[in-house]
């Protein structure tokens, strides 16, 4: 059986100058192409794979599923999700604010990356990604579990009062705190509704917007992006 690892990165430790200092791994955002390419060599050395496949992100709810042995650098043009059962196939999400959320079901041996940011989550990218693992790979929910990567806290994530109003009509007033959204207990939630457990769900601490150690688009604007990367050994 494979073994499944994952990783979030932060801004540290790579080649792209300011104000992408110094790990950006976008090419989208303004970066030098060359120190984009460096440091996602940088990622595969660390990693030790081969392949890694990233998103064209549009924050929909479109999920991908890897089905085919890719080399190098691949990306999946226009989704927000990848699901994959192949091994030495590194699934990769960026972000800079948005939620990384991060998959697996080590009984079936399935991993999924997702970005699930303000839209695709009010798209429910997380239940329609878990839906993909039940459909193509049998996975049961209950066997699935699910990492909230460092993003944008309810500390920071301040929305106008015509959105929050929508929130709460749409989701739930325990989503807001006076203008402030809870995008990961939101997540958190879409999650344990279409079963998995709330013990297999680990979210991280780490605030995008107030972290130094982290892009964030609220707190900078221009900026690079980090990662979540998923992958089986």
């Amino acid at each position: 059986m494979a073994k499944i690892s994952y990783l979030f990165t932060d801004r540290h430790g790579g080649l792209s100058s300011p104000p992408y200092d110094s790990f950006n791994l976008a090419y989208h955002v303004g970066d030098d192409e060359r120190s984009v390419q460096r440091n996602r060599d940088i990622l595969k050395r660390k990693t030790a794979l081969l392949s890694i496949v990233w998103m064209d992100q549009i924050h929909s709810n479109r999920v991908h599923v890897v089905d085919t042995p890719l080399g190098g650098d691949t990306t999946i043009d226009r989704c927000d999700a990848i699901v994959t059962d192949l091994t030495q196939t590194g699934l990769a999400v960026m972000v800079a604010d948005c939620i990384p959320l991060l998959l697996y079901d080590t009984k079936r041996q399935v991993i999924a990356a997702a970005h699930a940011g303000r839209n695709g989550t009010f798209l429910q990218i997380a239940p329609k990604t878990v839906r993909t693992m039940q459909r193509r790979f049998g996975c049961d929910p209950e066997e699935i579990h699910a990492v909230i990567g460092p993003s944008i806290g309810p500390c920071c994530y301040e929305i106008g009062e015509d959105l929050a109003a929508i929130v709460e009509k749409s989701f739930g007033k325990q989503y807001m705190n006076d203008r402030y959204l809870d995008i990961q207990r939101l997540n958190v939630d879409m999650l344990t509704g279409i079963g998995v457990k709330a013990e297999n769900i680990d979210v991280s601490p780490i605030c995008s917007a107030c972290s130094s150690d982290h892009y964030s688009y609220r707190r900078e604007g221009t900026t690079g992006r980090f990662a979540g990367l998923i992958w089986m050994e």
